[in-house]
């Protein structure tokens, strides 16, 4: 019992950690681009988007994969086994973060070109701030793949506050250098945007420095606790290195792959975006960096915020799917996996709905002025990604917990083909929208893949859901329309001219919106329902099934 209540305690902080460190990643764009504009955006994005897919392909979701190998043999009694392969992990890592390096940084110029193929430097970046960039984030993968074997570890003695305390630092002292870097450099230095942004996406690697530190005074303290379950193992089993990577690698490909879900998506805008705006010739560089930085950068931090919390659930689901599975529990399953969706979709589908009907005065308030047309525009078609987004990743979460990775990484592969097909088409055709409908495109495909096979695998049956969903819907669309009739009658009155006027405008919205939909779902006894449990005040003896 204590290890269960040890167990639980240990996820729970992961999941704050994870959360937090994804809402601090999220909040420091609204200064940074008060900063460096939506250009300025985009060429941070132009350097971090192939420093995430580097840095996915050089890990292979090795913390996970290594928490789960290690933990498995620490419970057979053996801890030498598990401690091999820390040592080893450490080098092997360590090489492929070098390697990793040196690829992202000596082909900076050829991934340039391939972001910008016809270079207007009147208008829009410097081709050599683009390769500035991506080499001065390149210096991270130095760090980040060794760390994430001791993140491994210690999560392997179900020890979670290493891994937790180090992301949060991480980002704490990333973002504190990008910014305060940023600053610097433009208002006190009098240097340029290129220079700035370069430099703020060092700050990837002083992050991982101060995660580093984290780590390694957790080893210190932690070191002897381990040292004395070594010294009283009488079991090793001596595996082979062969052996053993098989069995991690097993483990850590379709972690990673998932991981690289959005990544790869929006690789592949970041190879598109510019140059098929520019071919349709309504677009000059600069126009078209400006969208790139508002889609990329801006648009796509804001719909992350309800992803989040799906994100952070799936980290939880994992384990307690598998359990119910192994034990074939099927009433239980199919009661977390009720339960896991209607959750996010009570979340989701009012957050991305809101997100729509206020995407003008939420990215005026949030990003300034200056490009709330062009923002505003693509946040409002961007938006119904976060709702994918989050099925996804709980919906994958869940295959995992049934061991059937593979129409995951199936399903992903599916939605990367039908973005691969259609982000140029549709950019060329429709404008920045292009790229958010070439997204939903794929990613309502591999969602469907994963949802169906959910169906299939586990006999859940999807009929009080979509009672749910339904339900959901209607309430969505009655606060909706009573967000358009507040946010029309404040704009009579706050004309969305300044960032005040902005601001009234979005309180007054979300407010109203935010207060009829949480009235609405507990008169209905939508809320006691999916969040009864959680909130006693909201249970109520009426059912809508």
């Amino acid at each position: 019992m204590a290890d269960s209540n040890k167990f639980l305690r240990g996820t729970m902080i992961l999941s704050l950690a994870q959360f937090l460190s994804k809402f601090l990643g999220m909040i420091y764009v609204f200064p940074f681009v008060a900063l460096v504009g939506q250009q300025g955006m985009a060429l941070y994005q132009y350097g971090y988007q192939p420093y995430t897919i580097l840095l996915s392909l050089a890990t292979l979701g090795v913390p996970m994969a290594v928490s789960k190998f290690v933990s498995k043999y620490n419970a057979l009694g053996d801890y030498h086994t598990g401690r091999r392969l820390f040592k080893s992990g450490l080098i092997i890592m360590s090489i492929t973060g070098f390697f990793a390096f040196l690829a992202l940084f000596f082909m900076a110029p050829i991934i340039a070109g391939w972001i910008i193929s016809s270079p207007d430097e009147l208008s829009g970046n410097e081709m050599s701030d683009v390769i500035f960039t991506i080499r001065m984030v390149s210096a991270a993968l130095l760090l980040i793949p060794g760390m994430s074997v001791m993140r491994g570890y210690f999560q392997g003695f179900q020890s979670m506050g290493p891994t937790a305390v180090s992301q949060v630092v991480e980002q704490i002292v990333r973002i504190s250098f990008i910014l305060s870097m940023a600053f610097a450099i433009l208002h006190i230095f009098d240097g340029d945007r290129g220079t700035a942004v370069g430099f703020a996406t060092f700050g990837a690697f002083v992050g991982g420095l101060g995660s580093l530190a984290v780590l390694l005074i957790y080893w210190k303290k932690r070191k002897p606790f381990i040292q004395k379950e070594m010294d009283h193992s009488t079991i090793d089993h001596q595996i082979p290195f062969t052996s053993m990577y098989k069995e991690l690698i097993s483990y850590a490909l379709p972690l990673s792959f998932v991981g690289l879900a959005i990544p790869l998506f929006q690789m592949i805008d970041l190879f598109t975006f510019n140059n098929a705006l520019t071919a349709s010739a309504s677009f000059t560089q600069g126009e078209a960096e400006t969208a790139y930085g508002a889609f990329s950068g801006s648009a796509h931090k804001l719909i992350l915020i309800p992803v989040a919390v799906a994100t952070a659930m799936s980290v939880t689901l994992i384990p307690t799917i598998t359990n119910s599975y192994t034990n074939d529990d099927k009433g239980l399953l199919q009661r977390q996996i009720t339960q896991t969706y209607q959750v996010i979709l009570f979340l989701a589908v009012p957050a991305a709905a809101g997100l729509m009907v206020l995407s003008y005065p939420t990215f005026a308030v949030l990003f300034g002025l200056n490009d709330m047309e062009l923002g505003g525009y693509i946040l409002r078609y961007y938006a119904p990604a976060a709702i994918f987004f989050s099925i996804f990743s709980v919906t994958a979460a869940i295959l995992q917990g049934i061991n059937r990775q593979r129409y995951v990484v199936t399903a992903l592969v599916i939605g990367l083909c039908i973005k691969g097909a259609t982000a140029y088409v549709f950019l060329y055709i429709m404008g920045p929208v292009g790229g958010s409908f070439s997204t939903l495109a794929g990613y309502a495909a591999a969602t469907g893949l994963n949802v169906w096979a959910i169906g299939r695998f586990t006999s859940f049956t999807y009929i009080k859901l979509m009672k749910r969903l339904l339900l959901i819907i209607v309430l969505t669309v009655i606060m909706a329309a009573a967000v358009v009739v507040v946010k029309e009658g404040a704009l009579t009155m706050f004309p969305l001219q300044s960032w005040r006027n902005a601001f009234l405008v979005e309180c007054f919205s979300v407010i109203a919106g935010a207060g009829l939909y949480f009235i609405l779902s507990v008169k209905t006894g939508l809320a006691g329902i999916i969040l009864g449990d959680r909130f006693s005040v909201l249970k109520r003896t009426k059912d809508v099934s």
